[in-house]
């Protein structure tokens, strides 16, 4: 099969959901084109941005890091050292042999060095472990963006997990999520401004950049992570898609369009229930101590 674009040399991948097939130059400017049609479309930066790039070492994140540095974005990566055993120091080293390749700025925050290293945190919480690594995460990121004088953190969720976390809260009907759900949420109130520029492009579409870039990522699962809900919702919609090619980006345009607005009203006003931590001054819905500072103590309490 000729490439649907240039018709000049035969198409290397195949896109179902677009009804066509591209030679590899020929994908290279449709994966860039989808870029960037996401980041006008909703409106996530523009080039006078200072953008922090979420790095985890995985193909999504580092493809992002690449392709916003190509298109001229000013990026920076921050990588949140976690210390979980081989793990992370495999997936740390990936990110500084990419960076240093690409000659592409990096910021390392080391968990450790504020007592909250993930088998530290696993070993003394009665809790999954997964949801105090997630809120870890995002207060750093969200910190040193804060303190850097960031105004965009970008993270590199595509597609495939948008419409599975999007499936997620329409199972439970959970209209608060649904209302804030997006590519991009709005900083305010202590927040940066969250996005999400691939949310055009699928799992299978990064992948095919990643691997075309020769992008060598971080492969291996976190070893704390169990059986994720996701993955049994992302298996669901890729049959889906298999026989209705198109329909997952179809219904996620179709949610920004309608069923956000629809939900709108039952998002909360923030500055209702945000107010400083009273020992780190982030901002929290909590009554007292935000979620970390209330990990930290409880890590302390146990010594």
């Amino acid at each position: 099969m000729k490439c649907r674009r240039c018709g000049a040399d035969p198409a290397i991948i195949s896109l179902p959901s677009h009804n066509t097939g591209f030679c590899e130059s020929c994908f290279r400017d449709f994966f860039s084109a989808q870029v960037d049609r996401g980041i006008r479309s909703q409106k996530l930066f523009t080039h006078d941005d200072k953008i922090l790039v979420a790095l985890s070492g995985g193909k999504d994140s580092l493809s992002l890091m690449l392709e916003l540095s190509r298109q001229g974005y000013d990026v920076t990566g921050l990588h949140i050292d976690l210390a979980i055993p081989q793990s992370s120091s495999q997936a740390r080293s990936v990110i500084e042999d990419f960076c240093k390749i690409h000659d592409l700025r990096l910021i390392v925050k080391e968990t450790k060095e504020e007592g909250l290293e993930i088998p530290l945190v696993k070993k003394r919480l009665k809790r999954p472990v997964c949801s105090a690594c997630g809120k870890i995460k995002r207060y750093f990121f969200n910190k040193i963006a804060m303190d850097e004088h960031f105004t965009v953190i970008a993270t590199g969720h595509n597609l495939d997990d948008e419409v599975s976390r999007l499936f997620s809260n329409t199972l439970r009907w959970d209209a608060d999520y649904l209302a804030g759900q997006g590519p991009c949420l709005i900083g305010e109130n202590g927040f940066v401004r969250k996005v999400k520029p691939f949310w055009r492009l699928t799992e299978f579409e990064t992948a095919a950049y990643a691997f075309l870039e020769n992008i060598n990522h971080h492969r291996a699962p976190c070893p704390y992570s169990g059986g994720a809900s996701f993955t049994f919702y992302k298996t669901l919609l890729n049959r889906m898609e298999e026989t209705m090619p198109g329909r997952k980006l179809a219904f996620y345009m179709e949610f920004l369009k309608t069923g956000r607005p629809a939900f709108s009203q039952f998002a909360k006003p923030a500055e209702e229930t945000l107010h400083p931590c009273p020992a780190c001054g982030y901002p929290t819905s909590a009554d007292g101590l935000c979620g970390v500072c209330r990990i930290r103590e409880a890590i302390q309490d146990r010594d």
